[in-house]
């Protein structure tokens, strides 16, 4: 598989001595969605927006499908889509001008029916001839994604792509995004909202104070970091866990009528089994077993807390 970009050993410094990037370093993979996660100001947009054209890295090397963003910067900029999270174009203008427009910025041809495609494929057809004012929010966040799509990109940048959109809108992107990584674009996403990222990304990294907490794809994080629960809801308050249980490590919870099991790579399968028995042979009775898996959330919290 071949690399889309190559983040190499960034660092943005500002003139006041704020390190605001520290030694990024992160390889993303053609056609691969990678979604970069962390707190306010951790640095994400800071990172995008160097990658992008749009500030300077202080030291390092970024390659984007082996161009230099310095040394050829007209060609890598081509090559990538950006959808910032600032609602920033010309509000006077109709929906179809500034996508248009935006095409022309990169010295394209006119392409009518590939701009109809993106207004058809944003629900944004039937308001093509509206000035961008008159729209809606979420309506005004589809033709940021529609001028960043307008050139043909092989990389797409979504910051923050559905914050302050609908529940429907955000559907709606998701099913966009899965759409252009069919066609092997390289899609990046930052957002705030983990279950967008537990949904859309193959890969995750957590970025945290300017430095890289982690890099890693998102089941393999979810099953090193993440934990498995089996809990059985007791048909009558326990008040005790008998000894006979130790070896399990069980955790009573919620005024006692609840056993908490945690599940690791040793123990599962067999374990669980002895488990049921030996509660059985202790006369401890249950009305229900429910398994609960760590979110996506939930570890980044773990992880972010961490550091």
């Amino acid at each position: 598989m071949n690399k889309s970009i190559v983040i190499s050993d960034v660092d943005k410094i500002y003139q006041n001595g704020t390190k605001a990037l520290d030694a990024i370093n992160i390889d993303i993979m053609e056609g691969e969605i990678f979604a970069l996660l962390g707190p306010n100001g951790a640095g994400k947009t800071t990172l995008i927006k160097i990658i992008c054209g749009l500030t300077n890295m202080t030291s390092g090397k970024i390659l984007i499908n082996n161009l230099d963003i310095i040394d050829d910067y007209r060609a890598a900029r081509k090559q990538i889509g950006l959808v910032p999270q600032e609602l920033d174009t010309d509000m006077f203008e109709t929906v179809w001008d500034t996508v248009t427009f935006t095409r022309g910025l990169f010295g394209l041809r006119e392409n009518k029916p590939l701009i109809k495609n993106i207004l058809n494929n944003l629900s944004l057809w039937e308001k093509r001839n509206e000035e961008i004012k008159n729209l809606s929010g979420g309506m005004k966040r589809r033709v940021l994604i529609a001028k960043a799509l307008a050139h043909e990109p092989k990389i797409l940048f979504l910051d923050e792509p559905t914050a302050g959109v609908d529940v429907e809108l955000r559907q709606d992107m998701w099913n966009l995004v899965r759409s252009y990584q069919n066609n092997n674009v390289t899609i990046i996403l930052t957002t705030h909202f983990i279950d967008e990222a537990e949904e859309l990304a193959d890969r995750v990294g957590v970025i945290d104070n300017g430095s890289l907490i982690v890099v890693k794809e998102k089941n393999e994080l979810m099953s090193s970091l993440g934990k498995k629960q089996i809990l059985f809801f007791l048909e009558e308050p326990l008040q005790f866990i008998p000894d006979s249980l130790s070896d399990f490590r069980l955790n009573l919870k919620k005024s006692n009528t609840t056993l908490e099991y945690t599940v690791t790579e040793k123990n599962e399968g067999v374990s669980v089994s002895r488990l049921i028995k030996t509660l059985d042979s202790n006369n401890i009775r249950f009305r229900k077993i429910e398994t609960v898996q760590s979110s996506l959330e939930d570890i980044f919290v773990k992880l972010v807390t961490k550091k």
